[in-house]
């Protein structure tokens, strides 16, 4: 069995057996390697983010989530460029940080020589960008997913300075800006405040009364709206 497969393996046995755990001595015996070899395997899913942890005691050994999947193992190596291209378009603006910890443990989980090529080829790619970078407050992307009421100060593009409490509903990016679409409270209507426009964002304990998007909403005068999800079925 190759070191895919193992990985693949190991984390279908111990979902089987979930919550009670497996040790390492009984995993090596049963994919026939070395007790070595599969705590460094069970390291390197830990590494990419796979739930499992450690049990302490006679009885203990390794546990994972039983909800837990590992899509990352199916991917070929084009999936996995296109994966990784993906992530590279979003190293700059609000979702830079999970951008780059997802991309590092997609690349944990893949076979060593399958990451090489992914990586080799990824690394022809080049994406031509802006000098500078339109700062967005760290608040953008937590409050896509916060489902809390956010309190903007905004400078609209006359300069005019507003504060205003705004819920949140989606983003839109554009030639490296981003937008957060919002329902905005100052101005009863559903509006989209530029990213590097936005002078403080700060999340509060309000949750907003559920709110569904219509792209009628949007007064967009060019371009076509499309979903990052549009052809996912």
């Amino acid at each position: 069995m190759n070191r895919t497969d193992r990985l693949y393996a190991l984390v279908e046995e111990l979902r089987a057996v979930s919550p009670r755990p497996r040790s390492a001595r009984w995993l090596a015996e049963r994919f026939e390697v070395s007790v070595r070899t599969v705590e460094r395997d069970l390291s390197a899913l830990q590494a990419a983010g796979v739930p499992i942890w450690a049990e302490t005691g006679r009885t203990g050994g390794y546990a994972i989530d039983a909800a837990a999947t590992l899509g990352p193992m199916g991917f070929t190596p084009d999936e996995a460029l296109a994966v990784l291209i993906g992530l590279g378009t979003l190293r700059r603006g609000p979702f830079r940080q999970s951008a780059g910890t997802a991309l590092r443990k997609l690349l944990a989980v893949m076979p060593d020589e399958d990451a090489r090529r992914a990586t080799a080829l990824a690394a022809r790619v080049h994406l031509l960008e802006p000098e500078t970078e339109d700062p967005v407050p760290p608040a953008f992307a937590a409050a896509l997913h916060a489902d809390r009421v956010v309190r903007l100060v905004y400078r609209d593009g006359s300069g005019t300075v507003s504060e205003r409490e705004v819920e949140p509903l989606g983003t839109i990016g554009k030639d490296g800006s981003w937008y957060l679409i919002a329902w905005c409270r100052l101005r009863d209507g559903v509006r989209a405040f530029r990213g590097d426009r936005m002078l403080s964002a700060e999340l509060t304990d309000e949750r907003p009364a559920p709110r569904s998007l219509r792209r009628e909403d949007l007064d967009i005068p060019f371009g076509t709206l499309r979903s990052v999800v549009d052809d996912v079925s």
